[in-house]
């Protein structure tokens, strides 16, 4: 980079933490816990939670529903779109969520790019969830005593990519916008959020990249790269 970051941010989930992956691997063990989904496709439910999921956390960044109709929706919904009990929403939600924290691992890479860039810069960590859960991660993988910085959507009230939450995050900096540089997964939170607020960017993207979606400073598919661009 022609001019260093004084500050640098970290997304979460997809960035350091495979939240992906643990999902996936959660949602495998409540079809092979609870006997209603004897006869659903483990796939089928994949994919339906995927899209009710994704619908739900739409509608709360929005403000059209709370934490709680979030958290009951998007099993409720997903259990009678499979032709299930959709009132199991909460027994199934809550062994969910015990499936899904013995899932959480560091993204390939992502550990020792994250320790090797902590040496050079001031660093942080800006992500969208709720709070319990992702100060849950926080602990386990030791965060707290490795970032000067943790912002959390819920703590904030408002989601990435809500300009307010880049605001808050900018003022406990004590830098200006364009001296953070944000590395994210996601184009539209991390990406056009952190780009529209003033941050530099750092998009952590596995996929080609079109013409349209070169708002970021960089573009990277291995931390390897990362390591080049900020030259550490």
């Amino acid at each position: 980079m022609k001019v260093k970051p004084k500050f640098i941010y970290f997304d979460l989930d997809d960035t350091l933490l495979d939240h992906k992956s643990a999902e996936k691997s959660a949602l495998n063990d409540i079809h092979e816990h609870f006997d209603c989904f004897r006869d659903t496709d483990v796939a089928d439910l994949i994919d339906t939670y995927h899209k009710v999921n994704s619908r739900q956390w739409k509608l709360y960044g929005e403000g059209e529903i709370a934490r709680e109709q979030l958290q009951r929706n998007r099993f409720e919904e997903t259990l009678e779109k499979l032709g299930l009990d959709g009132s199991r929403y909460e027994e199934i939600g809550t062994a969910y969520m015990g499936f899904y924290r013995n899932h959480w691992e560091w993204v390939q890479g992502a550990e020792k790019a994250f320790h090797s860039i902590r040496k050079d810069f001031e660093t942080g960590i800006l992500t969208n969830g709720f709070s319990e859960t992702q100060k849950a991660k926080f602990e386990q993988f030791n965060l707290y005593s490795h970032a000067s910085q943790l912002v959390i959507s819920e703590d904030v009230g408002h989601l990435k990519p809500d300009p307010r939450i880049f605001e808050y995050a900018t003022e406990l900096t004590g830098y200006d916008a364009s001296d953070i540089l944000y590395i994210g997964d996601s184009y539209n939170s991390d990406v056009l959020g952190g780009t529209s607020y003033g941050w530099k960017v750092a998009w952590y993207t596995s996929n080609g990249v079109e013409e349209e979606h070169d708002k970021a400073d960089i573009v990277f598919n291995t931390f390897n790269d990362l390591y080049r661009y900020l030259e550490v």
